[in-house]
């Protein structure tokens, strides 16, 4: 009943197969995938066929339809690889063998030796053991690599495109899997199942017009493939340790086959040490490095695939400060380029020399070079990258430049990468030996040095940005050194006045009494100014205070001076939410102006009243005034004054504090009629005001 049903099953894959390399051969294009493919569909015919016949008579399997098993697994290979394209020279059409390919097909080669080794005899189930192991590790290995191939294929090929090579891939694919299937069974049980067997006639049957489909949306199979190294590196790694697995399952069946009473115990003793040993492998930084190397050097034309190498540079740079600082994260991003485990990184400074500022995964490094020394011109005009053992077999490739006698003391030194910033050294890093070879040739020359210019712009920006920062500290305090400088004036201003009165009405009791008063709070005002200059206003922080309180203070600190100004409280509840000190600095300095810009038998007004939710304080004296155009273009611009001895910022100043605190600054002038400052500001909305005049 099994013949006849497998004489049906693989007449009807023989049938699919020659419809479909007869629709193949009517319409190739003169692709060279256009022959392969045709060529992998006649073996899977003949290879059918075969069976068929040999199912008809009854008669065992012979060494004909193991080797046109073989050829029709290297066909559909062929054609996976012509489509991948690792034979290809990235710059032209000429063929190039890759260690891949050459794998690949000595893979096929032994599977050959062993068929004519196992042909002594036919029959399966009479099959010497090792025969049959090897024939059947053999057809797994080659099921295995055409599972690789079809992934790959499929991966790599653009997401667009790939609705023109899917249904390829899982036919092909499907191919492969069930003879992956149909053999792992027969490893695992030690003889090949006749229903499975069977029914992969068929099975190659269904999958023909899957291929066909694709043959018919991409007839010229132009897919413009380009293989992933990440992809591929992961592809390559399971494989590897697929084939180890595979390799170590085989020698512990063997240890147990020969090893009588310990041979269990040998096996599994065996397989979990090759366990373990693959385990610390694939964790091996060495290893790893060897692999990418080798993929690199092997797979591509080209040793970098660089929009991933460029996003992974730029992603390093761009870390968030952390465990590494930006001078770390530089010699990272440098040395992952070339499998470097570590370097040192120096940078120019101010003092003219070049000086180390950071090291990753190496000792740190002492030495200064001089930035005109002859080796850092070096790096400058030429811009190359210096190989230390190059240099050291032949100097004269590097005009025989000296070498620092510190850089030469780093052990295990390999590269000296320039950082260049508008054509001027910038500063230099040294890169340690790989973990794998790695070959300087101009493509990883010109990669680090284009790199390095990338990092010499994130450091000098980096630079720049902590340049600026120092900028603005010392403008910060330089700013309020000014508005210190001021008040100081101011309190000058006020103690000359009384030291000119003091003359007059020394004998006056109430003078007296006002002058030390005066003196006091100048002193303490004094002191007050040192301390914010020394520390800062953090200690001095905003409150609810009453605001006639802090005019009857600002006024009696002038009453020593002529003409003495005149309080009017129409509203002494209104509180307001501000800093103390800073107010009254306020409200003195707009009293000041007031005095100094009327004559002595003038009059100066200070009047507070409340109105709509705001405080209003007003100032009127009746000086000689100020000019509209002064008030519109003058007034309130910092280091603009009418005054020989003034600093122009305090009006500039009070103006800031007064909007900062959300209220307005409104002045009304003319020339000889005097002038009226209004200070409007919001009231503390508190059923609790509490009092913090000092």
């Amino acid at each position: 009943m099994l013949t006849s049903i497998a004489t049906a099953s693989y007449t009807m894959a023989a049938v699919a197969h020659c419809l479909l390399t007869v629709f193949l051969l009517t319409s190739w294009r003169g692709r060279l995938h256009g022959v392969v493919l045709p060529v992998a569909c006649l073996l899977s015919a003949l290879w059918a066929a075969t069976l068929a016949y040999q199912a008809t008579q009854a008669s065992h399997l012979s060494l004909l339809t193991d080797v046109l098993e073989i050829l029709r697994n290297a066909g559909w290979s062929a054609f996976l690889i012509m489509l991948l394209g690792p034979y290809r020279d990235g710059s032209s059409s000429a063929l190039r063998v890759r260690p891949a390919v050459v794998a690949i097909a000595m893979l096929y080669i032994a599977c050959l030796a062993v068929a004519v080794h196992a042909h002594g005899n036919l029959d399966f189930l009479a099959r010497k053991t090792t025969d049959f192991m090897n024939s059947i590790v053999g057809s797994l290995a080659m099921a295995i690599v055409g599972m690789v191939l079809v992934e790959q294929l499929y991966r790599n090929t653009p997401i667009k495109q790939r609705w023109g090579i899917k249904f390829a891939c899982l036919g092909i694919g499907g191919i492969f899997a069930y003879d992956f299937y149909l053999y792992s069974d027969a490893l695992l049980l030690r003889h090949i199942n006749p229903e499975i067997w069977t029914a992969r006639g068929i099975i190659n049957a269904l999958i023909i017009p899957l291929i066909a489909v694709s043959a018919a949306r991409n007839p010229q199979w132009s897919l413009g493939i380009t293989v992933s190294r990440h992809i591929l590196f992961y592809s390559a790694a399971l494989f590897g340790a697929a084939m180890y697995l595979l390799t170590m399952a085989a020698a512990g069946y063997y240890l147990r086959f020969f090893g009588g009473s310990w041979g269990t115990v040998m096996q599994v003793t065996f397989l979990f040490g090759a366990v373990v040993l693959l385990l610390a492998m694939l964790f091996s930084g060495t290893l790893r490095s060897w692999l990418r190397v080798s993929i690199s050097k092997h797979f591509f034309s080209y040793n970098y695939d660089y929009r991933e190498e460029w996003l992974r540079f730029t992603r390093t740079l761009s870390l968030s400060e952390g465990e590494h600082g930006l001078g770390e994260r530089v010699i990272q991003a440098l040395a992952q380029l070339v499998e470097s485990p570590g370097g040192h990184l120096w940078i120019s400074r101010e003092s003219g020399n070049c000086e180390p500022v950071a090291h990753w995964n190496m000792p740190s490094a002492a030495g200064f070079e001089a930035v005109n020394s002859p080796f850092c011109k070096f790096l400058e005009h030429k811009e190359w990258v210096i190989d230390l053992q190059e240099y050291a077999a032949n100097p004269e490739k590097y005009s025989a430049v000296t070498l620092p006698q510190w850089l030469q003391a780093i052990p295990k030194a390999w590269l000296v990468v320039p950082l260049i910033q508008h054509r001027k050294l910038f500063g230099f890093a040294v890169l340690a030996q790989p973990r794998s070879k790695v070959k300087l040739n101009w493509e990883v020359s010109d990669l680090l040095k284009v790199a390095g210019n990338q990092a010499a712009s994130y450091l000098a920006q980096y630079e720049a940005a902590n340049a600026l920062l120092v900028a603005r500290q010392f403008e910060s305090f330089n700013r309020m050194s000014t508005f210190v400088v001021h008040d100081l004036k101011n309190l000058v201003s006020q103690l000359s006045l009384l030291l000119s009165n003091a003359e007059k009405h020394k004998k006056n009791p109430d003078f007296q009494r006002d002058m030390v008063e005066t003196v006091y709070l100048s002193v303490q005002k004094m002191k007050r100014l040192l301390e914010k200059l020394s520390g800062g206003d953090a200690s001095e922080k905003p409150a609810p205070i009453f605001i006639a309180q802090l005019l009857q203070e600002a006024v009696k600190s002038k009453s020593v001076v002529e003409p003495r100004p005149i309080l009017e409280i129409l509203d002494p509840g209104l509180a307001v939410y501000a800093n103390s000190s800073r107010l009254e600095r306020v409200m003195g300095h707009l009293i000041q102006n007031a005095i100094e810009a009327t004559s002595r038998d003038g009059q100066v007004r200070v009047r507070l009243e409340g109105e709509k939710g705001f405080a209003i304080v007003e100032i009127k004296d009746t000086g000689h005034g100020m000019s509209e155009e002064f008030i519109r273009e003058r007034l309130f611009k910092p280091f603009e004054t009418t005054k020989s001895a003034g600093m122009g910022i305090g009006v500039f100043e009070s103006r800031e504090y007064v909007c900062e605190l959300g209220g307005e600054l409104e002045v009304t002038s003319s020339e000889a009629d005097g002038t009226i400052f209004r200070v409007i500001l919001p009231l503390y909305q508190s059923d609790r005001a509490v009092e913090a005049v000092t």
